[in-house]
């Protein structure tokens, strides 16, 4: 009889085995029928399954996955796999986070059933994965199943890797997989039937298939960008154009190519050699390319268009990206060729062949896209209402929000949504009504856009479905029922009438402030600016503004102490450009979008950016009076006069200070009648901002309390964006020790000090730097984001094993040289209160945030965190070093507007508490962050 047992363990944990490599998905599926079969298991039993399959698989390595998966399933979140028994899910497409979604409903003790159009996992491009993604991974069992998983400082995986991956856990937890099924459409409930008859169900191919029959109260659309649910109005962004090219060639894992380096990202701007001498030997020319070996070798890189015209990529040469980019304009063999000789050459020619993988098509795994066009839903999530029957509809992964792939965001956020929907789903489960539940989700979504691997909590051990856990700060309250009503669709609306009833303003919640400014008014502004100067006549957006004369003229409007107008020579455009382009950047804040040679090009400036970047000039000054030079009067859109209502106006103020000041102190007059204004109407100013409206303020004192917080925002993101050193040190006598120079700006990396751009940067500790360049002080070895480890007094990053070795000598050599003797407060600690420099202070923190205007400081842009909470790391920071402050509401209506206008909001808190340090009277340690 023992022997029997045992043979049907070794059997058992054979076909386990099996299971677990299985390299397809159809193999996987098949080895799965084949266990469930032998074993006499039954895998529609999805509240047993998991238990069954574990207690008859006892093998030692299924043990290691079976902690890992009971661990997962503690979270008091699941309640015992009892906390969604009675619900029924439907997820529409079997991507990564599609399965990630369905795998946490399982553990919550739903029926999940996954349905996906396609047999095969052939999708060859790499995903960078964010160390918190990892770190899930890892705790659902991945390397059992992979394992070669993230080893070492790798952070990437191929889509279809991960998809096999957990396509297997979400079998072992009990989900429902149907391959080759394709969904058309929902059904809703029959009329004239009581709550016991059919629900909502699906339509779909083909249409005998199982599924049909089946009733669901959630269904979740994980199918991608050109998602199948209706009632999900999509928002488009784009930016200039930008040429990506994704190659994947074929990796026989041969000792030759394991040697090959990886590229983690080089751009131009930071290795010219290597781009010119491409260019040069090959006519490629490049912005950017990444290297990742992983079941392929997979490159992606930007190309620059005129390079393609010329090597014959693209034929023809068209002003529409649709046309430009067109099957019928793209010439796939010169393609076939570009990509593989870039691919050569920056591997410098050290792999040994270069032979497409296959894509699901069957054709050479190469793609041309235009990236910087992406989607985004308007809303996460819906609620439909037919005949007694409710449905909750939401979406997942790029059905929701399209990546934006140089910063990897895809797969990150992705899980991010999977958790936030599942714990939606849990509340939907629990009983809260449908309005509350939207109204939390569209909350939470409005986080989704600005989430980075940076401002996300960093306690990953901790991280369960409860958005809390991840979400520092978190607001799942900011959006009311009342703005969410139009998602619940009872049964008197359709989809059509949804359509009708859906909001029309814009979203504001999925890009940072959005200028409204039309072209036609803003050509409008512009040559009202520039009319009178030498040289300039300003008729459109582009050709108008070639010979730099047109900037020049902007900003010498609104400053003549910075440019001396009359010194420049309209035929040096290069020079004139790059002039505006410089002073802008240096006393504005106002990020140049091109080259001074670029605009100087034969095919000259790009109307999209010219767009783009005078609206910043725009929004800046467009409540600005201009009385010395006798402009005319501007209006805002209802047409109001400006000129009498701007008196406090940041620029406005300049002209009658000395010319270096450039961010006068606020109106203290102006801001008593404000208070007075806001101590009336607080809470109800409160609940308008909240709610997201854009009609603007009505009468002089509300016009008066905009211009005061705008001019506010502009000192705070002045000093923000400054990228001076220099002026610390004037301060540094008696204050506290504040952080590293470096800190002063975000386009600087913190290791080889030359320009980062948003697109190939990674952050931590405060700091910027490019990828590549992240290495351990001592051993140069590549560090990755959560495994490295950071001397916030030299401002160092090392390797943990070089970290703690230095740890140990410099207690050494301190020991040797102070004796024993214990270090200085100063020595030991990166935030030490400031001594007494002046007595104990009073006042409101309103008044703090305006004296606070003196550091450049630079904390990273976390962009999410609500006022009131603000406001309360305030107080806390205010009571730690003895300052006694009042708290009152205005201050939280204060706060909102400064992040609604792009304060970020760590920096309002770091200026703050700066200040805090330097009014208090005796000296205590602060450290908020």
């Amino acid at each position: 009889m023992g022997e029997t047992e045992d043979e049907r363990a070794s059997q058992a944990g054979q076909l386990f085995e099996n299971f677990v490599q299985a390299t397809t998905c159809k193999g996987t599926l098949q080895a799965f029928s084949i266990l469930c079969r032998q074993l006499e298991l039954n895998p529609s039993d999805h509240r047993g399954f998991y238990s069954s399959l574990k207690a008859a698989v006892t093998y030692w390595k299924a043990q290691g996955l079976w902690a890992k998966l009971d661990k997962r399933a503690s979270h008091k979140e699941y309640n015992k796999g009892k906390a969604c028994t009675e619900t029924r899910c439907l997820i529409i497409g079997g991507g990564p986070c599609g399965f990630r979604a369905a795998i946490e409903l399982a553990l919550l003790g739903a029926k999940v059933v996954v349905i996906e159009k396609r047999d095969t996992f052939s999708r060859n491009n790499v995903l960078h994965l964010w160390p918190y993604t990892i770190h899930d991974l890892r705790n659902l069992g991945a390397k059992k199943f992979y394992g070669k998983f993230c080893a070492g400082s790798i952070d990437h995986i191929s889509i279809r890797q991960l998809q096999l991956m957990l396509l297997k856990i979400a079998l072992i937890v009990g989900v429902e997989v149907h391959v080759n099924v394709e969904f058309v459409k929902l059904l809703e409930p029959p009329d004239a039937q009581g709550t016991d008859g059919p629900g909502w169900r699906t339509e779909i191919r083909p249409a005998d298939h199982l599924i049909s029959d089946y009733d669901f109260d959630v269904i979740i659309g994980a199918d991608g960008r050109r998602s199948t649910l209706d009632g999900f109005r999509r928002k488009e962004f784009r930016g200039k154009l930008a040429i990506a090219i994704t190659a994947n060639f074929v990796n026989r894992n041969t000792t030759a190519e394991a040697k090959v380096e990886e590229i983690s990202g080089v751009a131009f701007i930071f290795n010219q050699k290597f781009f010119l001498e491409l260019r040069e030997e090959t006519g490629i020319d490049l912005e950017n390319i990444v290297y990742y070996r992983d079941n392929t070798h997979y490159f992606v890189m930007t190309a620059k268009k005129q390079s393609l015209l010329d090597k014959g990529v693209i034929i023809n040469d068209y002003i529409e990206t649709e046309r430009l980019l067109a099957n019928d304009n793209v010439n796939q063999e010169a393609l076939l060729s570009y990509a593989r000789e870039a691919a050569d050459f920056g591997t410098n020619y050290q792999l040994p062949s270069l032979d497409y993988a296959v894509n699901h098509y069957g054709q050479p795994d190469v793609a041309m896209f235009d990236f910087t066009c992406m989607y985004a839903s308007e809303n996460a999530a819906l609620v439909r209402e037919k005949n007694g029957h409710q449905l909750l509809v939401a979406l997942v992964g790029d059905s929701l929000l399209e990546p934006f792939w140089p910063m990897g965001t895809g797969c990150a956020r992705g899980f991010l949504a999977a958790f936030d929907t599942v714990w939606m789903v849990k509340n939907w489960a629990q009983g809260k009504g449908p309005l509350d539940l939207l109204s939390e989700r569209e909350s939470i979504y409005r986080l989704l856009p600005q989430t980075t691997a940076e401002n996300i909590s960093k306690n990953f051990e901790q991280y369960t479905i409860d958005p809390a856990t991840r979400y520092p700060n978190l607001n799942s309250s900011c959006v009311r029922s009342h703005q969410v009503r139009h998602l619940y669709i009872n049964g008197e609306q359709d989809l059509s009438s949804l359509e009708r009833s859906g909001p029309s303003r814009k979203s504001t919640n999925l890009s940072r402030r959005e200028s409204e400014v039309r072209p036609s008014r803003l050509l409008l502004w512009c040559q009202k600016q520039t009319h009178g100067y030498r040289g300039v006549n300003v008729t459109d957006l582009t050709s108008s503004w070639r010979s730099g004369l047109a900037l020049c003229a902007l900003i010498h409007r609104q400053r003549q102490d910075l440019i001396d107008f009359n010194s420049l020579n309209e035929a040096d455009c290069a020079k004139n450009n790059q002039l505006a382009f410089d002073v802008a950047e240096r006393e504005f804040g106002i990020q140049p979008v091109t080259t001074g040679k670029e605009m100087d090009s034969e095919r000259g400036p790009d109307k999209l950016i010219m767009v783009l970047y005078l609206s910043k000039y725009y929004e800046m000054f467009r409540n600005s009076t201009q009385s010395n030079t006798g402009t005319p009067k501007e209006t805002n859109t209802n047409n109001e006069d400006y000129s009498s209502k701007t008196a406090n106006s940041h620029y406005n103020s300049i002209n009658n200070t000395q010319p270096r000041k450039r961010i006068p102190k606020v109106d203290k007059k102006l801001e008593d009648n404000d208070t007075n204004k806001k101590r009336k109407k607080a809470s109800s100013h409160l609940e308008e901002l909240m709610s997201n409206q854009s009609a603007p303020p009505v009468g002089e004192r509300e016009e008066q309390k905009e211009n005061k917080v705008r001019s506010m925002a502009t000192q705070l993101l002045a000093r923000f964006e400054e990228n001076a050193p220099s002026s610390g040190l004037r301060r540094q006598t008696s204050m506290r020790k504040e952080f590293p120079p470096g800190l002063g700006g975000s386009d600087t990396c913190h290791f080889c000090k030359k320009r980062v751009y948003i697109m190939e940067r990674l952050s931590a500790e405060g700091f910027f730097f490019h990828r590549e360049c992240f290495r351990c002080n001592i051993c140069g070895c590549t560090l990755r984001l959560g495994g490295h480890a950071f001397d916030s007094n030299q401002g160092t990053f090392y390797c943990k094993l070089h970290f703690s070795q230095r740890k140990i000598s410099s207690r050494h050599r301190r020991g040797e040289i102070n004796g024993g003797s214990r270090p200085s407060s100063s020595a030991s600690s990166d935030y030490t209160a400031t001594d007494g420099l002046r007595g104990q202070p009073s006042g409101t923190l309103t008044s703090l945030i305006r004296k606070s205007l003196h550091w450049p400081l630079h904390v990273g842009r976390t962009l999410f965190g609500s006022p009131r909470q603000l406001a309360r790391w305030m107080y806390k920071a205010a009571r730690a070093v003895g300052l006694h402050i009042r708290e009152r509401q205005e201050d939280y209506v204060f706060l909102y507007e400064l992040l609604s206008l792009g304060v970020p909001f760590m920096y309002v808190l770091h200026e703050v508490t700066s200040q805090m340090s330097r009014e208090a009277v005796a000296p205590s340690p602060v450290s908020m962050m």
